[in-house]
């Protein structure tokens, strides 16, 4: 009965995506209240942790008792969202690390720290990423959107790999968007010029990048613990969407999820020892896999031969090859 009615609201956007599908399949799936897991004694690093989902995530990850590690590229903005989860959480475990997600350097810094830091990881969370209406180029030269939100987490992940394989649920969890689901997965277009820049359009091939390179660690990393989980948190009211997106936010007005309600399938691939750790490499919403495609036209673009010109080109970028030191 769930699941004929969960399909139904799957193939309507408005529905599926909003808060309306939330609070459907949370009242009707027999879902675990994120309140009642346990995550004491694990250690979860979350990106882009300041505000909207990443706070909202790494709070709720820190009162199950977890200690958790916020990345953010700002001092003032990361410590005070630490403040705010511990005067909600005032047991919580939490440290900091300040890197932008799109420089390089500075995530090998951070990758460092957290080596340095903590003794095990169980979960890494690639939450950083904004829409950015005009073209600006990371350190490295890379455009800034596929900097932060390919590149960086492609590296973050390879020089965090081995800690995350000393643990039997460890897992790696990437936060995509809806919007993906209309762009083609691109290699040689993946970074816009300046004379054709979309931001809508930047953002959204960089998160159909993300979900690909999902699989394909999933598949070339079978073989360790470490699950690959990539999630769609539906249309969520966060600070990202009324900046960038305020035309989308007015229309769609009370139907925008609460930060609460888009975290939570993060939180629960976080922290369920179930149903997450028995698909490595899918693609989540509403603690339901889903199709990563509702387009013929992306599913023809998305071919191994692709991901692994996109694999290859990530691997060149960061001049780090995690296949050639695997756990």
């Amino acid at each position: 009965m769930f699941s004929a009615l969960d399909t139904a609201l799957e193939f309507p956007i408005v529905t599926s995506f909003t808060r309306l599908g939330y609070d459907i399949r949370s009242r009707l799936g027999g879902w675990t209240s994120i309140d009642n897991y346990d995550l004491s004694g694990r250690v979860a690093v979350v990106t882009g942790a300041t505000s909207g989902l990443g706070l909202t995530a790494a709070g709720q990850l820190a009162a199950a008792g977890a200690d958790v590690v916020l990345l953010g590229r700002n001092v003032e903005r990361t410590a005070a969202a630490r403040a705010i989860i511990t005067d909600a959480h005032p047991q919580a475990t939490m440290s900091t690390v300040i890197a932008d997600m799109g420089d390089l350097d500075e995530v090998r810094a951070a990758a460092a720290q957290i080596l340095k830091d903590h003794h095990r990881l169980d979960v890494l969370v690639h939450n950083a990423g904004a829409l950015s209406a005009e073209r600006t180029e990371a350190p490295s030269g890379i455009e800034a959107t596929v900097a932060s939100q390919v590149v960086g987490p492609f590296l973050l992940t390879s020089l965090l790999l081995e800690r995350l394989c000393e643990q039997e649920a460890s897992r790696v969890i990437t936060v995509s968007s809806g919007g993906m689901y209309a762009a083609d997965l691109t290699v040689d277009r993946l970074e816009m010029k300046s004379d054709n820049y979309n931001g809508n359009e930047q953002y959204a091939r960089a998160k159909r990048a993300q979900v690909a390179l999902n699989q394909e660690w999933a598949e070339r990393f079978a073989n360790t613990p470490v699950q690959f989980l990539a999630m769609h948190p539906g249309w969520a009211d966060t600070p990202g969407v009324a900046a960038s997106l305020p035309t989308f936010r007015r229309v769609v007005g009370p139907l925008l999820r609460s930060s609460e309600q888009g975290a939570d399938t993060i939180v629960w691939l976080a922290a369920d020892d179930g149903e997450p750790l028995t698909i490595n490499g899918g693609f989540w919403l509403d603690r339901r896999r889903r199709s990563a495609h509702r387009l013929r036209r992306t599913r023809r673009s998305d071919t191994l031969n692709r991901r692994d010109e996109l694999w290859r080109w990530c691997v060149e970028q960061c001049d780090l090859d995690p296949e050639t030191s695997r756990p």
